[in-house]
């Protein structure tokens, strides 16, 4: 399990490697190494700019739970600390936590309208979680993913674990499995009929996944295999 120590010394790292995404998700950082020591925070870990949930404005400690609405404004970026999830949102992302039928607290469904989502997620039980984006029905468990909405389709990435993929029109799940970012996708449900094509990598890092895990006591898989760094 990594130590407050160990994440502050990461976040060092990443903010002089520049290795933290797109504008904005750098003053995350920057507020998480001011925290020095101090231990992840739940529910909102670190944000920059203007961050809503239930259309109310967040602030660090505002409290995350299945049945909300959380959405990200221009230039802005928050993390997320959700149960033993953990989330990066870039900006103009919007994201709602649907909350299990008869299971108060427990997620289900992720609903993302909008923007730029990396993920990752606890080994779960039984069902896993869904995500639901753009026509497409992703579901996962114990996985580390990146989706991001474009205009005319959408981008994702199974980092590592595994994941089904459904939507209109398809004669079958696509089923995908990964330890390293293996099989990036596009999705297109133009023409009523879903399309799942291979893409290349974009718009993500292994250091990003690292500190998502790191906030819930955990490492990603390739970690262990060596493969850190590649992306």
């Amino acid at each position: 399990m990594s130590t407050p120590q160990s994440r502050r010394t990461l976040l060092k790292q990443l903010t002089a490697l520049g290795l933290l995404g797109p504008a904005g998700v750098a003053g995350l950082i920057q507020e998480a190494l001011a925290k020095g020591d101090a231990p992840p925070v739940p529910g909102v870990n670190t944000m920059t700019g203007s961050v809503m949930v239930n259309g109310q404005p967040a602030k660090v400690g505002t409290t995350i739970k299945p049945g909300d609405k959380i959405a990200t404004g221009k230039g802005s970026s928050t993390v997320m600390v959700v149960g033993k999830d953990a989330f990066m949102l870039r900006e103009n992302t919007t994201v709602v936590l649907e909350e299990k039928t008869g299971k108060p607290g427990v997620l289900d469904n992720i609903l993302i309208s909008t923007g730029k989502a990396l993920l990752v997620f606890a080994k779960r039980e039984g069902d896993g979680v869904t995500i639901k984006a753009a026509g497409a029905t992703i579901g996962i468990r114990g996985t580390g993913c990146y989706i991001e909405l474009q205009e005319t389709r959408t981008y994702f990435c199974l980092c590592y674990g595994q994941a089904s993929i459904d939507g209109s029109g398809m004669p079958a799940t696509k089923f995908l499995k990964t330890t390293h970012h293996e099989s990036p996708v596009w999705l297109d449900d133009r023409g009523g009929v879903m399309k799942v094509d291979s893409a290349g990598f974009v718009n993500h890092n292994d250091d990003e996944l690292i500190m998502l895990e790191n906030l819930t006591g955990r490492e990603p898989p390739f970690v262990k295999m060596g493969l850190r760094g590649r992306y």
